[in-house]
């Protein structure tokens, strides 16, 4: 089973698809997503999203800069104001 995962700017679609898991930096604090996660909604911190293709593997960070989260019955979207370039 996985999670489905989107990350949306104000001007594109940057990701779509399936993961295991997703951390959250939300402004109360870090939440991690996993597929069947209760819905929430939640504004989303200056910090880093990481995401875990699978069980065990090592995250791919994605910093943002601010946003919101919501989580419900198809997965998760990540609705962020930026994206920081670190390269």
């Amino acid at each position: 089973m996985a999670l489905n995962f989107e990350l949306v700017t104000p001007e594109k679609l940057l990701r779509s698809e399936e993961v295991h898991m997703v951390v959250v930096p939300g402004t109360e604090g870090d939440f991690g997503v996993l597929e069947r996660h209760a819905p929430v909604m939640s504004t989303i911190r200056d910090g880093a999203i990481q995401i875990f293709a699978t069980p065990g593997a090592t995250p791919e960070t994605i910093r943002v800069e601010g946003g919101f989260a919501e989580v419900n019955d198809k997965g998760l979207t990540i609705l962020a104001e930026k994206i920081v370039d670190e390269g």
